[in-house]
């Protein structure tokens, strides 16, 4: 392989211009042959067993040059990446200049590359102290949501619902009369006050006794996800057969040691306060984190190629599939609800990932300016770290992998950057 590199009129472009030799593009066409052989049915022979200049002179001679290419290009552009230290943030703009069976193949490959970050002032920025503290209201807030946790459900039948029952329910809805999907179920349990309804619909709950029937009048929102169904007028026939309410415990000694390992109530209310403190202490971190990077990064310069901005909205969004996959959820599924294409939704990502970017770039900036440095022992430590995350019983399968060590290291060098900034920065 023979690699030209030269920068292109565009900032942080490069253009490459790869020639492949034409012994190592013949062998590629051999090989996507053997591969896809099986798939052709020419007259004389039987499938797949056509010799490939058959193949060719019934199909013509280019059948198998863009798989071919797509097999050996890959490695070499890599490969020339590699060798001539580029790091690209896009993907190749490829034009093919010569492909033929018996010839190099000679094409061109155009990459957005990775910029570098202009520093303003880092050092010494003012942010305003960021504080959280644990109140009464916050502990008697936890402790409320522990006794609904341990709350028990009696049943009502001498009442009709209340705001705050939960009430078991069947119901059917209908627009202009005809039943539509999706709006019907029987002995539903619902919880009046959730909101989790149609608004409007817990409400004409209220007031109804067990084994009563009545018709619901609703109009679904103008946003609502189906569009059969936005901003039409529904009518839900709804049967009421169980009103149950929830019991509290009392909140007492023989509370707490039913709910933890503490004797008394007093005991349960410190450890959720040391709990709250603990929590509150990672939050003012991270925030003043947070603030800190947005204060340096208004002063930092950097054009930012689109090609970068679209590998990051891409992993956004494959982040968000990822997400909905444990909800047991497709991303189709999640777009049509939205109403939405992915082009649309990457678009919306777009300034938070301008400024992840950026916040990344910025960091890369410190990392050269004050020459900070992961030692080799702390790589090692996280390396044993992960591989007890991954619980492997040591670490050779990670530290043996240069991708991974490359991934550590500038992990441990971010956050030593991180804590410098914040370290030299004035918090008032």
């Amino acid at each position: 392989m023979n690699c030209k590199v030269e920068k292109t009129e565009n900032a942080n472009e490069v253009k490459l211009e790869l020639t492949i030799e034409a012994q190592k593009f013949d062998e590629a066409i051999k090989k996507v042959y053997f591969q896809s052989a099986k798939y052709f049915n020419i007259p004389g022979f039987r499938k797949g067993k056509a010799p490939m200049n058959i193949v060719e002179k019934y199909y013509g001679k280019e059948i198998f040059y863009e798989d071919a290419f797509n097999e050996v290009v890959p490695d070499e552009l890599d490969a020339a990446l590699k060798e001539n230290n580029i790091e690209v943030v896009s993907k190749a703009d490829i034009d093919v200049k010569q492909i033929e069976k018996g010839k190099d193949l000679i094409f061109t490959a155009i990459f957005q590359t990775k910029p570098e970050a202009k520093l303003g002032k880092y050092k010494g920025i003012e942010i305003s102290k960021i504080e959280y503290n644990v109140s009464d209201e916050d502990i008697n807030h936890e402790l409320g949501h522990m006794q609904e946790h341990n709350s028990r459900l009696i049943s009502i039948e001498d009442r009709a619902t209340q705001s705050g029952d939960i009430t078991v329910i069947d119901f059917e809805g209908f627009v202009d009369g005809i039943a539509f999907e999706g709006g019907k179920a029987e002995g539903h349990e619902l919880e009046i006050g959730s909101n989790t309804f149609i608004p409007g619909f817990e409400d004409q709950i209220i007031g109804m006794k067990i084994d009563e029937e009545k018709d619901i009048n609703v109009k679904f929102p103008e946003e609502y996800f189906s569009k059969d169904l936005a901003g039409k007028d529904a009518t839900f026939k709804v049967k009421l057969h169980e009103i149950k309410k929830k019991e509290l415990p009392e909140l007492d000694d023989e509370f707490a040691k039913d709910v933890s390992e503490f004797d008394t109530l007093e005991e349960l209310k410190n450890s959720i306060k040391e709990k709250m403190e603990k929590e509150n202490e990672q939050k003012q971190k991270y925030e003043t984190e947070d603030a800190v990077i947005k204060a340096v990064c208004e002063n930092v310069e950097v054009d930012i190629p689109s090609g970068m901005i679209e590998m990051e909205t891409e992993d956004m969004l494959k982040n968000v599939e990822n997400r909905l996959a444990y909800q047991g959820l497709k991303l189709e599924q999640y777009l049509q609800m939205m109403g939405k294409t992915a082009e649309e939704v990457k678009k919306e990502y777009e300034p938070q990932a301008i400024e992840a970017i950026k916040s990344r770039l910025m960091l890369e900036a410190v990392i050269k300016a004050e020459k900070i440095e992961a030692t080799e022992e702390e790589i090692v430590e996280k390396l044993k770290e992960m591989a007890k995350n991954y619980g492997k019983e040591n670490d050779e399968e990670f530290s043996k992998n240069e991708n991974v060590r490359k991934y550590i290291k500038s992990g441990l060098e971010s956050e030593k950057a991180l804590e410098f900034l914040v370290k030299n920065a004035k918090i008032k």
